[in-house]
């Protein structure tokens, strides 16, 4: 076959990766953010490039995808896939496929450390100390021991934050609309408000849809007790940006941790960001350089598979109708 021409759509691409695509002989073109729907369809069609390693979320649109006749395969560096138009790339026969578990575990000791810190009360301690306020004589907390935390979304990442969060003690529920076979030391909860009405934490890791697009909002946070915590590592439109402010500024929520946010970057003059009770992170929960080697050899090796050999592995496929049209 031809020479394989693989876009990335980043300028930062772990060593590890950019040899597995040297080594295969493909030629590879870069793209810097911020990336519109124009640029992608210059440079594709320019270059005739036949794969895309997706990093961040540039727009391949349906105009994007129709206009390149070229591209074969859209490769994420990580798990979302919600800038990618899935039913145009499947008409299109453009496979889309994530990196697998390749960020799964870093997404998951954040997960727990953040929960550990706002359950512990960590944020708010180190700031009265370096106010000058000594809680040692007042200060009573609980345990993370024995709390309910409530998971929307099990996936690979999901699996790992329960398996963390239930060998420190705690008491995982799963959301998910079907019963699913039974997992140690896991229950499963098929009706959503009953699940937020009763969860200590709730942790967040579904992908971001049209079913999940504001799946938090005023109504389901007024659900939750005044005494929990929400952390979010999906997406932030998952979550109603300002019902979460309200209930975190009027007591009706306890505490957040955010990866997280409706638009990114994020306003600095967000009102999130200006609150006590709230972590935030710039989208990093991923950000390890075991990861990024990962998540980079991952995808650069599900191009070249299609792209030389016809391969793709259908676990990692987002859209998998596409298989009967490769």
């Amino acid at each position: 076959m031809s020479q394989p021409v693989i876009l990335v759509t980043h300028q930062q691409l772990s060593d590890d990766a950019k040899k597995v695509m040297s080594d295969a002989g493909a030629r590879t073109v870069y793209l810097s953010p911020p990336i519109t729907e124009d640029m992608l369809i210059e440079t594709i069609t320019r270059e005739g490039i036949g794969g895309v390693l997706m990093r961040l979320s540039p727009p391949f649109t349906r105009r994007v995808l129709e206009a390149t006749p070229t591209l074969k395969i859209i490769a994420k560096h990580g798990a979302g896939i919600d800038s990618v138009d899935l039913e145009a790339a499947t008409e299109r026969r453009i496979a889309v496929v994530s990196a697998g578990g390749a960020n799964a575990d870093p997404v998951a000791e954040y997960t727990i450390a953040t929960m550990l810190s706002l359950a512990r009360d960590v944020p708010r301690l180190d700031r009265e100390l370096r106010a000058g306020k000594w809680a040692k004589g007042t200060y009573m907390g609980r345990e993370f021991r024995g709390r309910k935390v409530g998971l929307i979304g099990f996936g690979q990442i999901g699996r790992r934050v329960a398996t963390m969060a239930t060998a420190l003690g705690a008491q995982v529920t799963v959301y998910s609309r079907t019963r699913k076979d039974a997992v140690e030391g896991v229950q499963w909860e098929t009706d959503l408000e009953r699940l937020l009405g009763t969860v200590d934490i709730l942790s967040l890791h579904c992908p971001l849809t049209e079913k999940t697009r504001g799946l938090i909002g005023r109504r389901e946070l007024a659900l939750m007790k005044p005494t929990a915590i929400l952390i979010n590592t999906s997406r932030g439109p998952v979550v109603d940006e300002a019902a979460l402010t309200e209930a975190l500024s009027t007591g009706k929520l306890a505490a957040a941790g955010l990866d997280v946010f409706a638009e990114e970057p994020t306003d600095p003059k967000n009102p999130l960001l200006q609150l006590p009770n709230v972590i935030v992170t710039p989208h990093v929960s991923a950000m390890t350089e075991e990861a990024m080697t990962r998540m980079g050899t991952s995808a650069a090796t599900q191009i070249l598979n299609l792209l030389k050999d016809g391969r793709v592995e259908r676990e990692n496929l987002a859209n998998p109708d596409v298989v009967n049209r490769l």
